[in-house]
């Protein structure tokens, strides 16, 4: 969300990433930097535990993040990962409704 200036707000955010997930037929999970209140751990600690278990599931798993960090960690995992930025530019070219 943080990759393209002006920011995209939140809810039109998860209404785009909602739209495009229907139209390329996947199941968008979206996960927002901080800490899970219930989970007590960061959201890139959650996505390094969640794509494991996913792929081991035999799902097909995407990142969207720019964080080298967290690509690393997830690696092994994820079959594709795709820049905040160019992911917030599809977004945007998207028409909604």
């Amino acid at each position: 969300m943080r990759s393209r200036w002006p920011n995209i707000p939140a809810p039109e955010f998860v209404e785009r990433v909602d739209a495009w997930a229907e139209r390329e037929g996947v199941e968008a999970r979206i996960v927002f930097d901080g800490r899970a209140p219930a989970e007590g751990m960061t959201a890139d600690d959650w996505i390094a535990a969640e794509a494991p278990r996913l792929a081991a599931e035999g799902r097909q798993v995407w990142l969207v993040s720019s964080d080298s960090e967290l690509r690393g960690r997830v690696a092994e995992s994820v079959e594709r990962t795709i820049g905040g930025g160019t992911f917030a530019g599809e977004l945007l070219a998207m028409r909604l409704h």
